[in-house]
């Protein structure tokens, strides 16, 4: 039988005998291998619930491998990395633009085998990012709170909605805090790339005191507990995967545009087993091949079809172009439009 230990949020996670860290953990979860010989240490942004089944069936498959699970935001596990030098065999988030640097930088190893190679030129870059799921950004309502209303289809129709029914939204919209979610911010500068209507719709969410998280799972509690109406930017997988518990909550993907986000993992510089972490990459790259998996988890793999079968699609790609809005200046613009834009005094 396997035990698993959990440690609740906010706790600091220990590097070493000499070294605390400093950036914030929201969780940790060790899953012992039925031979256990090695141990290799995840940091990810993937809830457990959701990643769970692939650690268990990884496991079936390499049975003296320990799986040393940590969680923290996109940002936290940046600054885990590249401020902190925080040692870990593999690096899993689903902030594109962060991973991007983390390579560029220096921060990650080369790896191929057969798995990645098999991975379409989109889904990798430099041999040192890969990505093995992509994912939507969705909106999830209501639907009590819809009632006798009809759902917005593109967001020109959501603005319209927002602005026509100003008691009925009222600090009942969620979205992303994008300051402090990797996520939120990589998915609010690509809707400012692909519409004008971004910055409107941001400006008509500030004035209806638009509450703000740092992460997707918050966002859907709070809307299948009916304290929002609706929540803009979700992780549509973890959406899907809550429908079975929260039958009040509907998602929606827009028909103007779908941001989607691939999931992608990197090996560190400094892990200690990058062995195990190639073996975990190879996993993951062929998630496609385990449809089991694929329901169990809620997690959309790399479908290249799918993709070109969806006109509203616009999957964000990986490269050196995710990097100009971490241009310092950049960056400080865009979050003080954003900050002005969706809090309004």
């Amino acid at each position: 039988m396997r035990f698993a230990y959990f440690a609740t949020s906010l706790i600091f996670f220990i590097l070493g005998p000499h070294l605390a860290s400093a950036f914030e953990v929201e969780g940790n979860r060790i899953y012992p291998a039925s031979n256990g010989n090695v141990t290799l240490k995840i940091i990810s942004t993937a809830d457990i619930n959701v990643f769970e089944p692939i650690i268990l069936e990884f496991q079936r498959a390499h049975p003296t491998i320990n799986i040393d699970y940590v969680i923290a935001s996109s940002t936290e596990l940046m600054k885990a990395l590249y401020e902190e030098g925080a040692t870990f065999d593999l690096a899993i988030s689903s902030a594109m633009d962060l991973q991007t640097k983390l390579a560029n930088d220096g921060y990650a190893q080369t790896y191929s085998s057969d798995a990645t190679d098999a991975l379409p030129d989109w889904a990798k870059w430099r041999n040192q990012i890969f990505a093995f799921t992509q994912e939507s950004a969705a909106v999830v309502i209501s639907e009590a709170a819809f009632q006798g209303i009809d759902p917005p289809k593109t967001r020109e129709e959501l603005i319209s909605l927002l602005r026509d029914n100003p008691e009925k939204f009222d600090q009942r919209i969620g979205t992303y805090d994008v300051r402090v979610s990797g996520a939120g911010y990589l998915f609010a500068t690509q809707d400012s790339r692909n519409s004008d209507s971004y910055w409107r719709l941001t400006e008509v969410m500030g004035r209806l005191n638009t509450r703000l998280y740092r992460g997707s799972g918050d966002m859907i509690s709070d809307v299948a507990s009916g304290q929002l109406a609706l929540a803009y930017n979700v992780v549509g997988s973890y959406a899907m995967s809550r429908l079975p518990d929260y039958p009040g909550i509907r998602v929606i993907l827009f028909d103007d545009y779908v941001n989607v986000m691939l999931r992608t993992a990197l090996i560190p510089q400094n892990a200690e087993s990058p062995l195990e972490s190639g073996m975990m990459i190879d996993f993951l790259a062929a998630l496609s091949l385990r449809p089991e998996l694929t329901k169990l988890t809620s997690l959309p793999p790399i479908d290249s079809v799918q993709l070109q079968e969806n006109s509203a699609a616009r999957p964000i790609r990986l490269g050196p172009g995710l990097l100009v809005f971490l241009d310092r200046l950049k960056k400080e613009n865009f979050l003080k439009n954003w900050g002005s834009s969706i809090e309004q005094e």
